[in-house]
């Protein structure tokens, strides 16, 4: 058996030489290699933190101490050092390891991490809370009390919640520890005057300048007195490493490095002097992202979290990699839309927050690269700069995933649509993710943006309605509007029909046969907004000649085809809503109060999508099934809407997270 698979837990690491841990490091690698290219995943960043987490877990005990993830997605080597690498098999499943910090799998693990920024200030509420309550670690007073250390990388120190958290970090009196896993990278090449900065801290400092400006810098930090005490405590690498006017020395935080991330030894010598220090530091660690694979090392933004993939070797060719194909994605269609729409417009623009790839917005980089924008992992200011682009004059298309919207609902509030400014929202990865699971799951866009006055809110069933929603877009100016696609492939079902230009909260009938409501009365009337439309033809399908269904895209949900409610329901005709997104203040909701507005009965309206729980990793067909949004549970919907006296509803199950004593070994 391989070192990996005899591993029970942490403290076995401690028991292991520094070679057996070069080799289990290996270990590592190679089955996160093998398993992500079998079933898709994290791979680069992963790659990138084997032997910082190896070396994280040899000096610090997490079992007792606190380990806090700011990037969740750098947590594979952390979850195989914990016990978990008999649930790896069957990663981003819901039988299997969850692909970011899942509390209900290990003990060691203390939050869902799936946003960047956060690690920092939640490290720092974990510090405080163990002070008050008497167990936080103090070098006299309480030396096995609990110390608190906090990996933060990817780039994510230039999020604005970040600097939050180092600001409250530097007035901490008690050990506090920030890794700095610096990668020179975001998902993609990181953005910035910050990055700008750590590149230049990467090439200029040396050993012998570290050394020289030790004592000096110590004069200038916050609390010098206990520094300088603990400055003679150090051993001479780590005194030699002190940073110089550090950028963290102005939060009043000691900063040492950068140090080679994937030098054991070191690592452990450092993390040893770091883990007794009795004020707040960060560590600078450089590492490379995709360690121990080629492929990686060369294209990390490729091999960031890629599908799964063969790599193909040849002496005359070279490497030849092939990743699992799909269908035409819902990104890949709005890419060249976006670049489309901006070769016919010049006042079109675009910005995306560290996702030009996963938004498709490297498409437009390329064509367009002065009318393009990558902020970094910073929604905040890409929507706030958006805004100001919109008040020049400029036509601003924000591409950014729906669950990463929810960072910028305040600028998307009071520098946009208070201001009704015609900011345009291109929200990818809308609706349930798959793999990612609950951290990613883009349930609340409809929700949170149509209490915005005036905001226009559109979705996509295909690749035609996706082109003629951003054209429906790019001449609205009467305020935020946005778009929501899913992550899943474009549909072909009306790919050849001709798609009819986007009228404001005009619906679209699918089924021509009931144009005349009159002549030809339904049994039932779905209203989809976005992609369960196309499962709802599939459903019709199934259902064949025992119910009359009549099918429309919604295509709006603010605001809604007042017009068409009002006619189903004068008519007594049952009314079944159906959306990839929170049920609770969505698409139905909108509907339900639009016709009490007019003073409809509503009693034959029922709502169908996310439930009200937390849906968990797995394929998103799996999740569609599990929720009801397939054809089958959008079947069952249909009949128990056109007689829900003799038909049950669709009642989803809860999708809970593997229980902990039942799955770890930890």
């Amino acid at each position: 058996m391989t070192l990996l698979q005899t591993l029970t837990g942490p403290s076995d690491l401690r028991q292991l030489s520094v070679e057996q841990l070069g080799e289990l490091a290996q270990e590592i690698r190679e089955a996160i290699i093998t398993q992500v290219s079998s079933t898709g995943g994290h791979l680069a960043p992963n790659l990138g933190v084997v032997e910082l987490t190896l070396a994280m877990h040899r000096v610090f005990d997490f079992g007792h101490d606190r380990l806090l993830f700011d990037v969740g997605h750098q947590c594979y080597p952390h979850k195989l050092i914990t016990g978990r690498y008999p649930l790896l098999s069957k990663l981003r499943t819901r039988e299997g390891m969850a692909g970011f910090p899942e509390p209900n799998e290990s003990r060691f693990d203390l939050f869902r991490v799936g946003h960047a920024g956060t690690g920092i200030s939640t490290a720092v509420g974990m510090a405080r809370g163990d002070t008050l309550n008497g167990e936080g670690y103090d070098p006299k007073s309480n030396p096995d009390g609990r110390r608190v250390a906090t990996i933060i990388g990817d780039a994510s120190i230039v999020n604005g919640v970040a600097m939050e958290g180092l600001n409250g970090a530097g007035v901490l009196k008690r050990q506090f520890l920030v890794v700095l896993n610096d990668n020179g990278m975001s998902i993609s090449k990181p953005q910035g005057a910050m990055a700008q900065y750590f590149d230049r801290v990467r090439v200029s400092h040396t050993y012998t300048d570290f050394k020289k400006g030790a004592k000096e810098l110590l004069k200038h930090v916050p609390g010098g007195d206990m520094l300088r005490e603990a400055y003679h405590r150090m051993g001479e690498m780590t005194k030699a490493a002190i940073a110089e006017d550090s950028w963290f020395e102005k939060f009043g935080l000691l900063t040492v490095g950068p140090i080679d991330g994937h030098d054991l030894p070191t690592l452990i010598e450092f993390l040893t002097e770091a883990r007794d220090m009795d004020r707040p530091m960060v560590l600078h660690v450089k590492t490379v992202k995709g360690k121990g694979l080629d492929i990686a090392e060369l294209d990390a933004t490729k091999f960031h979290s890629p599908k799964a993939f063969k790599v193909e070797r040849d002496e005359v060719l070279g490497c030849r990699i092939e990743m699992k194909s799909g269908g035409r994605s819902f990104t890949a269609a709005f890419a060249d839309a976006l670049v489309d729409l901006m070769d016919r417009d010049p006042k079109a623009v675009t910005a995306t927050a560290a996702m030009p790839d996963g938004t498709g917005v490297i498409k437009a980089m390329e064509k367009h690269p002065e009318r393009s924008f990558d902020t970094g992992i910073c929604e905040s200011h890409a929507m706030d700069m958006m805004a100001g682009m919109a008040k020049t004059g400029l036509k601003p298309f924000f591409a950014v995933y729906s669950t990463f919207l929810q960072r910028a609902f305040d600028q998307a509030f009071q520098e946009v649509s208070l201001q009704g400014l015609p900011v345009r929202l291109c929200l990818d990865r809308a609706g349930l993710v798959g793999g990612d699971g609950a951290v990613h799951h883009g349930f609340c866009d409809v929700a949170i943006l149509r209490t915005l006055p005036d905001a226009v809110l559109t979705a996509a069933i295909d690749e035609p309605s996706l082109q003629a929603a951003l054209e429906f877009m790019r001449t609205w100016e009467g305020g935020l509007s946005s778009v929501r696609y899913p992550r899943d492939d474009c549909s072909e079902r009306f790919a050849h029909q001709g798609c009819p230009a986007f009228e404001l909260g005009k619906a679209r009938l699918l089924t021509p046969e009931f144009a005349d409501l009159d002549s030809a009365r339904p049994d039932a009337a779905v209203l989809a907004f976005g992609t369960p439309a196309i499962a709802a033809m599939d459903a019709r399908e199934q259902l064949g000649a025992d119910y009359r269904v009549a099918v429309w895209d919604a295509r709006f949900a603010k605001p809604v085809d007042t017009g068409l409610i009002r006619s189903l329901l004068e008519r007594g005709i049952p009314v079944l809503t159906l959306e990839d997104h929170s049920v609770i203040g969505g698409f139905g909701t909108a509907v339900i109060e639009t016709a009490q507005e007019m003073g409809l009965d509503t009693s034959r309206v029922v709502r169908h999508g996310i439930p009200d729980h937390w849906i968990m990793q797995d394929s998103r067909n799996r999740q569609l099934a599990e929720v009801g949004l397939d054809a089958a549970g959008i079947a069952r919907m249909i009949r128990h809407a056109a007689d829900p006296a003799r038909h049950d509803r669709f009642v989803p199950a809860r999708s809970e997270p593997l229980a902990r004593e039942a799955h770890s070994r930890a």
